[in-house]
């Protein structure tokens, strides 16, 4: 008998800009703490890339 062992292969994204805290992100563009938690563990916590996808969901932040 053989075992088969699959791993999934570890990548690490280039964080681009400074980090963006949780709470940080959900303040600045008043997002729900759900919806800030799915984005951040989906994009990361990279401010460039955050800001970029919430330009793209012509979403403004809050002054």
């Amino acid at each position: 008998m053989t075992s088969v062992t699959t791993s999934t292969p570890t990548t690490r994204k280039v964080l681009r800009g400074r980090p963006y805290s949780l709470g940080e992100f959900a303040g600045k563009y008043r997002l729900e703490e759900t919806e800030a938690k799915r984005l951040y563990e989906k994009f990361g916590p990279s401010a460039t890339e955050l800001d970029l996808l919430m330009a793209a969901k012509r979403r403004m932040p809050a002054h």
